[in-house]
C-alpha cells in the first residue's frame, strides 16, 4: 500500500505560550526535496521539531510513512541547527558518524567492523574521510555540517529532516550537501529542509512549504515562488524582494 512520506492534519503548536504554528495541513509524497521557507519568526524550526515530536503539539496529527512518528523513529534522520549541538563534546568525526548506525544495531550490540566500514563510506560520500580522527570541534562550519549529514546517511533512513543546514557553511560544502540531498530523493527518500535564503530555492527544491505561522503556500516551487504569494508571507519585509530579483 502506498503511504505518503509525511501527512499533517491541523497542526497547532505553541512556543512559550504564544501560538507559533496555526492549523497546518499538508501531505508530502516520497522522493521529494522540500524547502520550508518564510520570514524570521515564522515558526519554521518549531514546525520541523513539532513534526518530529521533539516539542509538544497543542493539537493535530502527524504521520510519517503512514504511522505515528514514535513507531518509525528508525526511518527518520534529523540534522539539527549547528547552534543546537555541543561542539566541545569530545568525539571524533568517525565516532560521530558511527552513532548514526546505532538505530540499526540490535539492542546492546556495539558497532563492529561492518558498521565502521559503513561509517567511513558515508564520510567518503561527503568528502570528509581524511578527517575521520579529528575532533568535531576542530572543524569548520561546513565540515561539521558534512559530518552530521554523513551521520544521517549512516542511519539509512527513509525521511531526512535538516534544520537550516546552510547557515555558516562555505559554498563548496553547500554544493556537496545539496548534491547528496538530491541523490537521496532520486533513491526515493524524502528530504525536508528549513531554509532561510530565497535566492536558491528554485535550484534546490522540488516543493516549497511557505510558512508564516500558518501555511501561506505549499506545492511545486514554480507554483509557490510567485511574487504575490511570497509577499503575502513576508508582509512588507521588502529586502527579500531584491534577493528574489523581483
Amino acid at each position: 500500500m502506498h503511504h505518503k512520506a509525511i501527512s499533517i492534519q491541523n497542526l497547532h503548536v505553541s512556543y512559550y505560550g504564544d501560538e507559533a504554528v496555526r492549523d497546518v495541513s499538508l501531505a508530502v509524497e516520497p522522493g521529494n526535496l522540500v524547502g520550508i521557507i518564510g520570514p524570521n519568526g515564522a515558526g519554521k524550526s518549531t514546525f520541523l521539531k513539532a513534526m518530529l515530536g521533539l516539542i509538544p503539539r497543542d493539537k493535530g496529527d502527524v504521520e510519517i510513512l503512514g504511522k505515528p512518528v514514535k513507531e518509525v523513529r528508525k526511518q527518520i534522520a534529523y540534522v539539527p541547527q549547528r547552534n543546537d549541538i555541543d561542539w566541545d563534546f569530545p568525539i571524533t568525526v568517525r565516532d560521530a558518524v558511527l552513532l548514526g548506525t546505532y538505530p540499526r544495531l540490535k539492542l546492546f550490540r556495539r558497532p563492529g567492523k561492518k558498521e565502521r566500514q559503513w561509517a567511513m563510506e558515508c564520510l567518503r560520500r561527503v568528502g570528509m574521510e581524511e578527517f575521520s580522527h579529528r575532533q568535531i570541534g576542530e572543524l569548520s562550519g561546513g565540515q561539521q555540517q558534512r559530518v552530521f549529514l554523513a551521520r544521517a546517511l549512516a542511519q539509512q533512513a527513509e525521511v531526512f529532516f535538516l534544520d537550516e543546514p546552510f547557515v555558516g557553511v562555505d559554498v563548496s560544502s553547500e554544493e556537496t550537501i545539496v548534491k547528496i540531498l538530491k541523490e537521496l530523493c532520486w533513491q526515493g527518500k524524502t528530504v525536508i529542509v528549513v531554509h532561510h535564503d530565497l535566492s536558491k530555492a528554485n535550484d534546490y527544491f522540488h516543493q516549497l512549504i511557505l510558512l508564516n505561522k500558518e501555511l501561506i503556500g505549499f506545492g511545486a516551487v514554480s507554483d509557490v515562488f510567485q511574487t504575490d504569494i511570497i509577499a503575502k508571507a513576508y508582509q512588507g519585509q521588502f529586502a527579500f524582494m531584491k534577493e528574489m530579483g523581483v
